[in-house]
């Protein structure tokens, strides 16, 4: 095998079977010898008990009596009548009944009434009777003529007297004793065996539903999986929140919890989240969308992530675009001024050759006339009126184009009340709010014959009081300030922007607030009504 392969889990089902295995073979072991000890026990109270028989059979005790008080048989020709002697007849009965090993009865001196071998009849015993002789009881293991056997030895009393006239012997061979133990043995073998059997299984369970939860990664692999995690999760500048299977959290950097401005931690639901992150868990899209969240603009997108056909969820990354989104804003609102700057120069341009025309022409009433003409007139040819209230000339120029631009739509922008004596600070975040408001207000007039949008520009202090108005359908009620989120409109087209986003964005900045005023139905106009201050844009005074 290749070393390399000798992962953490084969590792953990090798200890486990080796722990299994040396757990069963010492139980086992120990199992033998007390089992050996319970059969060699056994045996010996067997044996004890048919000595014990023998020695109250009253043939045996009467025999062993007579040959007492007899003489000891002194030739071959006395020890062979106790071949055929009740006492020999009686013990043989009882040893070919009951499968013991021998019995062997004795008199009072130690010699043999009976043996399983009858020419060892009349002979002393082979072990030391003395303790039976003396009325005592034995019970051992030893080695006679006859082999090894568990063995015990009785006294044997006179009938009807306590005097002991013999002794009673009676052995189960070693070999029966071996076949009990080894009997118990196996039956603990087999058990054991079939405990390492289910050990080795629930190992090997265990290490397939450890693989399981890691998804195939080895333990091992996790600490380098676990340093890369980190190393991603918290050294790249985007944020990035995964989302389980069942919609909740799994983990989520700190740059995630940054951009979301709210914490975010395993096991939160997303179910409060904005709609349009919402959407982007509930249907994965890897095409980065803008979305404004509180005061940042967001590029999003989220991939699905599947591991050997199982779905573990979504990937939600998050990036930082509000300094870029702002910028693209602002430089869209400083071209559209400068666009009109160079329409304006134009259109001067022309009207300064016709004047210059009709004085070299000497038709100097004409050109007066067509001079006082042009005093009412607007900077493109078309009167704005009040505007002359703004002394800004960014701002003038701006909403001049804004007109201008709102006119080929087919809509008209006239100013209401007005009141901006002083000079702009800041002019690209003023036409970036202005801007929005104002084609928010043309875009949802699309199609409109007799479309208008008004406008009031208040300066109080250093902060420009500004709202737009129009005589659209207004904004659903259900959306009220849900408007200002990104990919919420109400536009009859329903396709949604960030251009509200980017105006609340723009006023918190600065210490201000955009709000919607009216969603419609009320005022003079009867469509919705959005209100922005924007603090520090103006100098203060009535300026030049």
């Amino acid at each position: 095998m290749d070393p390399r392969r000798w992962t953490f889990t084969r590792q953990t089902l090798a200890v486990l079977v080796l722990l299994v295995t040396a757990v069963l073979v010492v139980a086992l072991g120990g199992s033998a010898v007390v089992l050996q000890r319970q059969a060699d026990q056994n045996a010996g109270q067997v044996a004890l008990a048919l000595a014990r028989a023998v020695a109250e059979d009253e043939v045996v005790r009467a025999g062993a009596a007579r040959a007492s008080d007899a003489p000891a048989p002194a030739d071959d020709a006395a020890r062979a009548d106790l071949v055929d002697g009740p006492v020999q007849a009686a013990a043989e009965a009882t040893r070919r009944r009951t499968g013991a090993f021998f019995v062997v009865v004795t008199d009072a001196r130690g010699l043999r009434l009976s043996h399983p071998e009858p020419e060892r009849l009349g002979l002393p015993v082979s072990s030391d009777p003395s303790v039976a002789l003396a009325g005592g009881e034995v019970v051992e293991e030893g080695t006679g003529t006859l082999g090894e056997a568990a063995r015990a030895k009785v006294p044997v009393r006179a009938p009807g007297q306590d005097r002991v006239v013999g002794e009673v012997s009676v052995g189960v061979p070693a070999v029966e004793v071996d076949r009990l133990a080894r009997d118990a043995t196996l039956l603990a073998t087999a058990t054991a065996v079939l405990a390492l059997l289910g050990g080795v299984a629930g190992a090997v369970l265990l290490a397939r539903r450890l693989r399981r939860l890691t998804h195939g990664v080895e333990p091992e692999e996790l600490g380098a999986l676990l340093q890369g995690h980190e190393a991603v999760l918290h050294g790249i500048g985007d944020g990035v929140v995964a989302v389980g299977p069942d919609g909740r959290v799994v983990l989520a950097n700190e740059e995630a919890v940054r951009l979301l401005g709210r914490p975010v931690g395993a096991g939160d639901t997303t179910g409060d989240w904005p709609a349009a992150l919402r959407r982007l868990v509930a249907d994965p899209d890897p095409v980065a969308s803008l979305t404004v969240l509180g005061d940042r603009a967001l590029l999003c997108s989220s991939r699905r992530v599947q591991r050997d056909g199982r779905a573990l969820g979504v990937v939600l990354t998050l990036r930082d675009r509000t300094d870029v989104e702002l910028l693209t804003r602002q430089l869209d609102a400083v071209a559209e001024a400068g666009t009109v700057l160079r329409a304006q120069r134009h259109e001067f341009a022309n009207r300064l050759h016709l004047v210059a025309g009709l004085l070299d022409a000497g038709a100097g009433a004409e050109a007066a006339e067509y001079v006082h003409t042009l005093l009412g007139t607007g900077p493109l040819g078309t009167a704005v009126e009040g505007l002359d209230a703004v002394r800004d000339p960014y701002l003038q120029a701006f909403v001049a184009a804004k007109a201008a631009h709102a006119r080929e739509g087919g809509v008209q922008l006239r100013l209401g009340g007005v009141a901006v004596p002083g000079r702009l600070t800041d002019p690209v975040d003023v036409t970036t709010v202005l801007g929005n408001l104002v084609d928010n207000a043309v875009a949802a007039l699309a199609g409109r014959t007799g479309g208008v949008v008004e406008l009031d520009l208040v300066q109080d202090g250093d902060t420009l009081v500004l709202a737009v108005a129009d005589n659209g359908p207004g904004v659903p009620a259900e959306l009220g300030d849900r408007v200002f989120e990104s990919g919420v409109t109400g536009r009859p087209s329903g396709e949604g922007g960030i251009g509200l986003g980017l105006v609340r964005q723009v006023a918190r900045a600065r210490g201000g607030a955009a709000r919607l005023a009216s969603a419609g139905g009320d005022g003079e106009l009867g469509g919705a009504v959005f209100v922005v201050e924007l603090p520090g844009v103006l100098e203060r005074g009535a300026g030049r």
